[in-house]
């Protein structure tokens, strides 16, 4: 079906698209020394479809060795906001990078450690969140395959790969094992494939 093709098409070229610059290094050495030496955590948000993606992020990160969690910009404004802790770091994701929500965390995080680095994961990068971070990593801005030109769809795609490529540059940077992941994931399919990977390693 050429309609399918044509929208593998248009998220592959989005994803070859993404900007690489420096910042990615950047922000690996930033995130090591938070969590990996002040032992702080990595502290994900985003409103929407893009929570959702930050959720996947800090997941992902806790599992290879990183420990981070999904802070939902509303229940912040309720309670939530009192994981805080002095040594964080928060990565911001808003396509638009004017999210209202958003907003609103970063100026109430601020409030308690004003010094506590910001990363905003945008299309935008001359939004208000962008200017208010530390650092940015750009998604390219790519049309969405939604035929209505709305949905996030492809925004999501990018989205989701810089968070993959986050997850694998800090697993190089810790040196995380096949161990080290069994530890973490016990259970399932998963667990049991870095077990042996364990074993394997061993032997």
């Amino acid at each position: 079906m050429e309609n399918v093709r044509n929208i593998f098409r248009k998220e592959a070229e989005a994803i070859n698209n993404i900007p690489v610059t420096g910042e990615y290094r950047k922000i690996i050495d930033l995130i090591y020394y938070h969590v990996h030496v002040k032992k702080g955590k990595v502290i994900t948000s985003g409103m929407g479809k893009a929570g959702q993606i930050a959720l996947n992020i800090a997941t992902t990160l806790s599992s290879t060795g990183t420990p981070s969690v999904f802070l939902h910009p509303s229940e912040a404004q309720h309670g939530d906001l009192g994981i805080l802790q002095e040594n964080d770091l928060l990565l911001a994701i808003s396509n638009s990078g004017k999210t209202r929500e958003l907003i609103e965390l970063l100026n109430l995080v601020q409030n308690i450690y004003s010094n506590i680095p910001v990363v905003v994961i945008t299309g935008n990068s001359d939004s208000e969140l962008a200017r208010r971070a530390d650092h940015i990593l750009e998604t390219g801005n790519p049309d969405e395959v939604c035929i209505l030109g709305l949905t996030p769809t492809t925004s999501t795609t990018v989205m989701n790969v810089i968070g993959d490529t986050l997850v694998v540059l800090l697993e190089e940077k810790i040196g995380f094992s096949a161990g080290d992941y069994a530890r973490r994931h016990h259970g399932g399919y998963l667990g049991e494939k870095a077990r042996e990977g364990k074993e394997r390693h061993k032997a």
